[in-house]
């Protein structure tokens, strides 16, 4: 059985993201080839439900696209209302996205390599 380290999402994958209404998009794009699988295996609709449950989604969507090793994440009712509608500063998906490339993920020490970052 190999060891694991555990790091946040971004060392693995960065992001793009937009927002329309009250709805979030987040798009996940693997550094490397390599760290794809990972990234499916893992970043499931009920994690990064979980990770915003603080914000009370009603419903996460996750379409993957393997020709582009990612995958998008559409979030409902995540905006308070929307970019306009909003009293919070700054709730927009942009923002959004760092919460969710926060998130904590497990890799194989013979994938370390391909992460993006400090080692």
């Amino acid at each position: 059985m190999s060891r694991t380290v555990t790091v946040p999402l971004d060392r693995l994958a960065h992001g793009r993201t937009g927002d329309k209404g009250n709805r979030s998009n987040i798009s996940v794009i693997a550094w490397h080839p390599a760290l794809w699988p990972l990234l499916v295996e893992q970043l499931t609709e009920a994690r990064v439900a979980a990770q915003f449950a603080h914000r009370r989604p009603t419903r996460v969507q996750r379409f993957v696209l393997p020709t582009l090793q990612a995958m998008n994440f559409v979030i409902d009712d995540v905006l308070d209302g929307g970019v306009n509608d909003a009293l919070n500063l700054d709730t927009h998906g942009k923002s959004l996205s760092y919460l969710l490339l926060a998130l904590e993920v497990e890799v194989p020490e013979q994938l370390v390599r391909h992460l993006a970052g400090p080692a």
